[in-house]
């Protein structure tokens, strides 16, 4: 068990900061419906969340051809934005946030989202102006790739014994050990306790409040 002090946060954004994983999973479903494709089930199309979009319709759609990637990433977004002005950041999560903001600690976002989808959300939120700064997987290599990590302390001049890493995937986890950053992996998101545990996070707890808890003691 890590007992560093961290200055620095980089927060995965769907199934961590925002409960969105099941309108992610639902619109991968039903565009599998639309092109007449096998439906994945509900854990397989949780489980790919936080690739990016493209690998991640690739794993949960084995049968779904480059020619008909387009149609799919058409139907998918048309039932993903039905859903996404009902999707709201979890319970305790703007708290959190204005309490290490109020701290100072650095905060950024690195995530599966294309940019466009990210300053979206960000802009419905109201949260743009807390993060110093942020990577989305259609402007660098996609988790678990730890390329977007990298550009991150590159840019802020961060020290990665000092940056911890939240996510709900094994993609977040295993990120942030290839880039050298102590993880806290959280279970209310997309990847169960178990499959989470198999990537060995520095940390796992099971709200919002006991990540709270946990983060603020060690900042």
């Amino acid at each position: 068990m890590s007992t560093k002090r961290y200055n620095a946060v980089i927060f995965d954004w769907d199934g961590t900061v925002m409960d969105s994983t099941h309108s992610i999973a639902t619109a991968i479903r039903l565009a599998s419906g639309d092109l007449g494709l096998e439906v994945p089930s509900m854990t397989l199309a949780s489980w790919v969340i936080g690739l990016s979009l493209e690998s991640a319709l690739y794993r949960a759609v084995p049968d779904l051809g480059a020619e008909q990637m387009p149609l799919f990433l058409e139907r998918y977004r048309h039932h993903f934005l039905q859903r996404d002005p009902h999707i709201k950041l979890f319970d305790g999560m703007l708290d959190f946030m204005n309490e290490l903001k109020a701290r100072k600690v650095v905060l950024t976002v690195a995530t599966g989202k294309s940019r466009v989808g990210l300053d979206r959300v960000l802009q419905n939120v109201n949260l743009g102006t807390y993060f110093a700064a942020t990577r989305c997987a259609d402007e660098t290599q996609g988790k678990p790739h730890p390329r977007m990590l990298y550009e991150l302390i590159e840019e802020l001049s961060l020290t990665p014994a000092n940056v911890l890493m939240v996510g709900d995937t094994t993609h977040d986890i295993v990120m942030a050990t290839s880039a050298g950053l102590d993880s806290l992996a959280v279970t209310y998101g997309a990847h169960d306790p178990k499959t989470l545990s198999s990537a060995e996070p520095t940390y796992m707890v099971d709200s919002v409040a006991a990540m709270r808890e946990l983060i603020l003691q060690r900042i």
